[in-house]
């Protein structure tokens, strides 16, 4: 017998998401290019534009010489540090982003979020360009300061793009740097990580084979896997809202569980496809201007919001859709600390349809009483661990590369997206341990010390050796945690 149906107040997802089961090649370009599918997941719906508008000739000139190491292979701007007068001399084309629209007339969302990214490579160059030159030519002095006033034929058109695509005027992970940054190099051959390549670059990322690109597009091979987490997310959720079958929640978190191990397998390739000691070599283009050292005054953005020195967190991998959209299917509670209050602000940097589909997650799984449903029965309890095991094991890795990438190779006591490098991770690490011991504590454990409810050896087998890993990582994150504290004095 199904379990009762539970009563959701609060609108269907295909009311909320008409396109969700569209075919990608027929949506408008009227649409944000991020429209969630079930078939692109949390990639675009199409790969980015390489060219713009002939408008915007001038930009893409530009962008074409910036890099430290250009297309052909020779020096850019970038490499002489003679970036800053070019970026000085552009035309303001912020008049021509307003006539970026479709045949019907509304604004054309595709074509503007290019001319986002475009825009946020140059003002990034540009704010971090004197850093740069400070860490390749005395990495030991740190950083330095960075400019602290963008162009207005910079800082308007940014400003206005995002503005129109409800994100902020920066450099973000989605929008910008990563994932509506690649195309392919042979478009036959489809989402295989050999066939990408990346549109924009600040060092020598145009090479596909450079750390600076397998960075960037081990992250785009990753979100590749989403549809299959979409489709199970939304099985979870719309079953307990019109039928309340168990099995077919049960086949949702299957889903998920198949496709976080695609989306894993392809995050251990960041080992090969990035280089650990290569990768403070570009970082210093992708830091924000919020809790930096290099920006204490903020940045002016000349002609915008009155000239008051604005802030805003840098491009961050933590900006992801993915393990938001677990943590809030699965009811994930963090703790009350400052560091939760990043994760939040976090936020405002996805682009508005992530953000859109995710809230829609957090309400229906707390509407729906997710994690409640799960505890009641021993099956769907092990396949929730499961997942949340998933987030564990995600969130480790993340540490790893944190650790191995950064903490081991430089004292900058902050990340790109202005968290604390030490804590800010294991934050959210320790909320999912906590959690999946819990979870075992209450409902699995009892089971085992009974015998009863189909907890059988079979059963045990998956859960008890998942459940001496947490406990083991989470000694050991402590300890790390702590050491590392200690040399850096925080």
């Amino acid at each position: 017998m199904s379990p009762a149906k539970i009563i959701s107040q609060s609108p269907t997802t295909m009311e909320s998401f008409p396109h969700i089961h569209d075919d990608p090649s027929t949506l408008s370009h009227s649409l944000d290019p991020f429209t969630v599918t079930t078939s692109t997941g949390f990639l675009p719906y199409l790969t980015s534009p390489t060219t713009l508008p002939d408008a915007f000739k001038p930009l893409m000139s530009l962008l074409d010489q910036l890099p430290v190491v250009k297309h052909d292979g020779t020096p850019g701007l970038l490499a002489t540090y003679e970036l800053g007068s070019h970026v000085e001399a552009l035309p303001d084309l912020t008049d021509e982003v307003d006539k970026l629209v479709t045949a019907d007339g509304a604004p054309d969302l595709y074509t503007i979020m290019a001319i986002f990214r475009d825009y946020s490579f140059v003002a990034s160059s540009y704010l971090l360009e004197p850093c740069w030159k400070n860490w390749c030519t005395n990495p030991e002095g740190g950083y330095g300061l960075g400019r602290e006033l963008l162009p207005k034929a910079v800082a308007r058109p940014l400003y206005r793009a995002g503005q129109i695509l409800d994100i902020p005027p920066f450099m973000s992970y989605a929008a910008s740097y990563a994932l509506f940054n690649y195309t392919l190099a042979d478009p036959s051959k489809g989402l295989v990580y050999s066939n990408l390549r990346l549109v924009r670059a600040f060092e020598r990322g145009l090479d596909p084979r450079s750390s600076e690109a397998g960075f960037i597009l081990t992250h785009i091979d990753m979100v590749k896997d989403t549809p299959g987490l979409i489709k199970g997310a939304l099985q979870v959720i719309d079953t307990l809202e019109q039928s309340g079958s168990r099995s077919d929640v049960n086949d949702g978190f299957r889903e998920i569980l198949a496709s976080m191990e695609k989306i894993e397998a392809g995050m251990e390739d960041m080992w090969a496809n990035s280089k650990p000691n290569e990768y403070l070599h570009f970082r210093v283009f992708i830091f924000g201007i919020t809790s930096q050292s290099m920006f204490p005054n903020g940045v002016i953005y000349d002609g915008c919001e009155d000239n008051k020195p604005l802030h805003f967190r840098g491009e961050s991998g933590a900006n992801d859709s993915i393990i938001p959209l677990l943590d809030h299917l699965l009811q994930i509670p963090m703790p009350n600390t400052p560091l939760t209050k990043i994760l939040h602000e976090f936020r405002a940097y996805r682009p508005l349809p992530h953000r859109t589909f995710l809230t829609h997650i957090r309400t229906k799984a707390e509407e729906l009483g997710v994690c409640d449903f799960a505890s009641k029965d021993t099956e769907t309890a092990i396949l929730f661990l499961r997942t949340l095991n998933h987030v564990r094991s995600f969130r480790w890795r993340h540490w790893l590369f944190a650790r191995e990438y950064i903490i081991r190779r430089t004292p900058h006591p902050t990340a790109t997206g202005g968290s604390p490098i030490v804590t800010w991770l294991p934050n959210q690490l320790s909320a999912v341990m906590e959690m999946m011991i819990s979870i075992y504590d209450s409902v699995l454990a009892p089971c085992k010390a009974q015998g009863t409810n189909g907890y059988d050896g079979a059963l045990q087998k998956q859960v008890e050796p998942m459940m001496e890993l947490v406990r083991d990582q989470k000694e050991k994150l402590a300890k790390e945690v702590e050491k590392w504290c200690k040399e850096r004095g925080v």
